[in-house]
């Protein structure tokens, strides 16, 4: 069966989202070693010490992101993060970074690795490397790979693949982002954190809602129509006469038609995003995934009142099928 990797973003969230039936949950510890470094957001140690155990008493694994690169000079401060997770007994640790995925599997040889979306691993000889020279067990694919693509590697690789199958979608290839760092000095490569809130402003002139991030403007709305969050890679540009996104509409990834699908090309764990959402979204969608995974597996057509259920909690109420659908190379 499938595995489940649900978001965490808080000790309730956690909670939430083992009680609506996910198999492992993904967080990060309050600073800068996360890729969801947000105000409100993460967990100290005791607060992790306190999800696994609660994790542990339903049998659900907790994973721990520690994903983003170390700063130079600090480096204490990421092994540090690696060391408490050991410590605490999270069942593993996402990483990112070639010298602290080194520093985990000389200092704690017996943790789990799983390598994380951020390091960009695409390809076999990518994967091979770090499952030879660090013992990596899972790879956490990155959403520019079609559903032909991800059987291919996986008919070659000796660890598992972990992908996305529903939340928001990022344009950039992941681990490969800097364009927040531009404009606000913070990137989710290095602080953990794409257009921090800080720096996020909202103005009204005329008929017209305006997005700024830093003072510059990203984006432009009517009155009526729903205002996303002002990143630039989704920001919406002009050229002569015409206005449009840079590569595609915000919204979300949704492959909750294609299960089936990732699971006869060999994935192993379907990943649900969302660690900055709250415990209503965190609850409905994670339910409806169980439910899912469930009616698969026992050749039951799932309950068709589920696909719109996720449709409504896509962003915009619009989802994608992302690269799994396309066919272009």
């Amino acid at each position: 069966m499938m595995e489940l990797v649900c978001p965490a973003g808080t000790p309730a969230a956690l909670r939430t989202a083992v009680d609506a039936g996910a198999d492992s949950v993904y967080l990060g510890f309050r600073d800068e070693t996360n890729a969801r470094n947000f105000p409100g957001l993460n967990f100290s140690p005791e607060e992790l010490g306190e999800g696994i155990a609660y994790a542990g008493r339903q049998k659900r694994q907790v994973f721990v992101a520690i994903n983003t690169f170390p700063r130079v000079g600090a480096e204490h401060l990421w092994q540090r993060a690696v060391d408490t997770a050991a410590d605490l007994g999270a069942t593993a640790v996402i990483l990112a970074d070639i010298g602290l995925i080194d520093y985990a599997a000389r200092r704690h040889p017996s943790l789990r690795l799983h390598l994380s979306v951020q390091a960009s691993a695409s390809h076999v000889a990518a994967i091979r490397f770090y499952h030879d020279a660090f013992g990596i067990r899972r790879v956490v694919l990155p959403r520019v790979l079609t559903v032909a693509d991800i059987a291919a590697l996986n008919a070659q690789l000796p660890i598992e693949t972990e992908v996305f199958a529903f939340g928001g979608m990022c344009p950039m290839a992941e681990g490969r982002c800097s364009m927040s760092s531009y404009v606000t000095g913070h990137s989710p490569n290095t602080s953990g954190v794409c257009s921090p809130a800080s720096h996020v402003s909202y103005t009204r002139r005329g008929m017209e809602l305006v997005s700024l991030l830093a003072g510059s403007t990203i984006n432009r709305f009517r009155i009526d129509e729903p205002a996303g969050y002002p990143t630039l890679c989704k920001g919406r540009f002009k050229v002569g006469d015409r206005a449009s996104y840079l590569f595609e509409e915000p919204t979300s990834l949704n492959a909750a038609d294609m299960l089936g699908e990732l699971k006869a090309a060999g994935v192993t764990a379907l990943k649900i995003e969302g660690r900055q959402r709250g415990r209503a979204y965190i609850g409905a969608v994670v339910s409806s995934f169980r439910t899912l995974i469930d009616a698969m597996e026992s050749g039951r057509a799932p309950p068709p009142e589920i696909v719109g259920e996720l449709r409504r909690l896509a962003e915009g109420q619009r989802s994608t099928a992302g690269a799994y659908g396309k066919s272009w190379r």
